[in-house]
């Protein structure tokens, strides 16, 4: 689903829909196999429910695993959607997914990132 791309960053393809919740969210089982794969060090007891640090063109958002969205799918609140080319939804869209330190990085200098494009990073 993610290739590495960079030291930051790795890229995938998923389809991008809005959603009514207001927070991102991504298939429960995805988002936990990404968790597993991506953040989790192999060092004793880890939460495989933590969120996923996510970047779609400018915007950086936690994703959270919930059992309602279809697999393969990015459900974003309508606010971190405001300038997304989104003719179609579900549109297939390229979507960084941050590696474990950059995510680290990201969420100390945020401060936790929030679901609300006025109030996460734009690096």
């Amino acid at each position: 689903m993610f290739e590495l791309f960079s030291q930051s960053y790795y890229l995938g393809r998923l389809y991008v829909t809005p959603t009514d919740h207001n927070r991102a969210l991504m298939h429960r089982d995805q988002h936990e196999r990404l968790n597993e794969q991506v953040y989790a060090t192999g060092d004793g007891i880890e939460a495989l429910d933590s969120p996923l640090v996510m970047k779609l063109e400018s915007q950086h958002f936690p994703v959270h695993g919930d059992e309602g969205v279809p697999a393969n799918t990015l459900a974003l609140p309508e606010p971190l959607l405001e300038g997304a080319d989104l003719r179609n939804p579900p549109s297939l869209r390229e979507i960084f997914l941050a590696r474990r330190e950059r995510a680290q990085q990201l969420l100390a200098y945020a401060g936790g990132l929030t679901a609300t494009p006025d109030e996460h990073t734009t690096n």
